[in-house]
This record gives structure tokens, sequence and C-alpha cells, in this order.
């Protein structure tokens, strides 16, 4: 194994570690309600962000967080209407947007993306992370699942839910809220933090750059952003998101091209500008090499 390979593998594993730590005790774990507009309104807690329709129809939740705060997100929900659950969309299949499924699945049906269903319900191998994801039970998997698109008709609203292939993962989703002008980015987009692209699940770092491109032409006039990680945004922080994904490929691509090895593109970093970016999961170097995997991958 490469020496460069070998310490990015130590690298995530204490990222890795660090995080599950902080995991352990979900007993302090509190989630918070924001309104994004409308009847949309957007959960924090530990974990991805959870998109929540709430109306006439009942309620219509984008990802679940981590099984041991199902009871939490249930009262946050019930907070924001006595409607009953109806339905659960998946962004992608990573566990802090789909262990609640377990929870939930029994109580509203689960829809995602084909690939989410085909990772969910075997057992997964993450040589970056040396763990093992055992396969969900039956009652966490999507009954539901799609190719390309398709829509739910709730709460006055089209909510469009698009694929787009082999970015963050191979699964993943975002959801249009057409008529609240939300869109739920899942985990294509994490706001003013380098994101984390999981290669061995299908993501690459040039079809994230792409899909995001793509959504930006998508987006209508002052759509507000609900991002997998961060805080609410807008279209301005997702260009700027596109641009550091852009750029800072370009930057690594370029130095590969020259010759230069891993540790002389992680010694000369990326620019200044870019540098609270890899202050949150994915530090610097761990995203410079994450982009010289992906590409070398071509």
């Amino acid at each position: 194994m490469p020496k460069h390979f070998s310490a990015f593998l130590a690298m995530i594993v204490l990222l890795c570690a660090a995080q599950a730590y902080a995991q352990q005790d979900f007993s302090k774990v509190e989630i918070k309600a924001e309104k994004v507009t409308g009847n949309v309104y957007m959960l924090q807690g530990s974990g991805g962000n959870i998109g929540v329709s709430v109306g006439s129809d009942g309620i219509l939740i984008v990802d679940d967080q981590f099984a041991p705060l199902a009871d939490k997100v249930k009262a946050a929900l019930k907070a924001l209407g006595e409607g009953k659950l109806k339905f659960v969309l998946n962004t992608h299949w990573h566990g802090d947007h789909t262990g609640g499924n377990v929870v939930f699945g029994p109580e509203a049906p689960i829809i995602a993306h084909d690939n989410v269903r085909k990772r969910l319900a075997v057992e997964q191998r993450s040589e970056v992370f040396k763990r093992i994801v055992p396969a969900s039970p039956k009652e966490a998997l999507p009954v539901i699942t799609f190719g390309q698109s398709l829509s739910v008709h709730f709460n006055g609203e089209e909510i469009r839910v698009i694929h787009f292939p082999q970015g963050h993962t191979d699964g993943d989703s975002v959801i249009f809220f057409t008529g609240s002008n939300v869109v739920h980015m899942g985990d294509d987009f994490f706001a003013g933090r380098f994101p984390f692209v999981d290669l061995e699940s299908g993501g690459t770092v040039e079809g994230l750059a792409k899909n995001i491109g793509e959504i930006l032409g998508k987006l209508p006039p002052g759509a507000k952003l609900i991002p997998g990680h961060g805080p609410i945004s807008t279209a301005d922080d997702l260009k700027l998101y596109h641009r550091m994904l852009v750029e800072t490929t370009d930057i690594v691509r370029k130095k590969m091209a020259a010759g230069k090895l891993m540790a002389q593109i992680k010694t000369e970093g990326l620019p200044e500008e870019w540098k609270l970016w890899g202050t949150g999961f994915i530090k610097t170097d761990v995203w410079i090499e994450t982009i010289h995997r992906s590409l070398a991958k071509k």
C-alpha cells in the first residue's frame, strides 16, 4: 500500500473515531427545528439535516438521522404538526441519513433511488473507514425505488425527487419542493466545507462538480437550500461551493499532470481562500487526497 494512501487511511480513521465518540451519547443531542419557508422545515441534531413538509396531508420527511434519535425526531415532528407521517425520502444510503429508517419504515413507506436499496440490503465494506456496515433489516429498506426521478404530490405541491449520478455516492437524490421553492441537497452539498465524497460507493469529485453545475441551472430564483450538513443556504452559497469544487480539483489535476507527488501537493496545500473549508469533518489534506484518488481512478 502506498505510503501516502496509508497516511490518508490513518487520518480518515481518526476522524471517524472522533465522530463516533462524539455521537456515543445520543441522550445529549437536541433536535432543533428551523422554518425554511412555507410549510417546509429543517431539523438539525446529529447527522444529516432532515427536511420536513407539514400540512393538511400529513408529514413527509427527507432523511432521518440515527436510530437512537428517532424518539427525539418524533417529538420535534409532533411540535410542528399533529399530522401522521406519510412518507420518508432518503437522499442516499449513509447511516447518518438512514439510521432512523428502522423506526420510521414501519410507519410510512420509504422512497429512494434504486442504488440506496441495493446498498442498504447488503453488507457494505469500507476500506477507507476500516469498518463493515451490516445489511439493514427489511423494515429499514426503501419500498418504492426509482431510476431517474419521481414526484410526490403532497401538502399542496409537487415534491420532485431527482437522481444525480456519481456525485457524493451512486445513489444521490436532490429533493425539489416546487411550491415552497426549497431544495434539499442531501450530501451533495456540505455548506461552506469540503465534502466527503464516497469513492467506494460510486462517488466522484468531477461527477459531484458536474451535478452541482446542473442543479444550479435548475434552481428557481430565490430558492432556499437545505444542505446535507450546515445551515440553510442560498444559490450564492451553492455557487461558491461549486467554484470551490471546480478550482480545487483543477489545482490538483494540474499538479498531477506536472508529475508532482502527493506529499508535495499536500505540502503546497490550497489557496488561502479555502482555508476555512478544511475546518469541518474533511480536512484540507484529506480533500486533496480525495481529489487525487478520484482523478486517478479515471
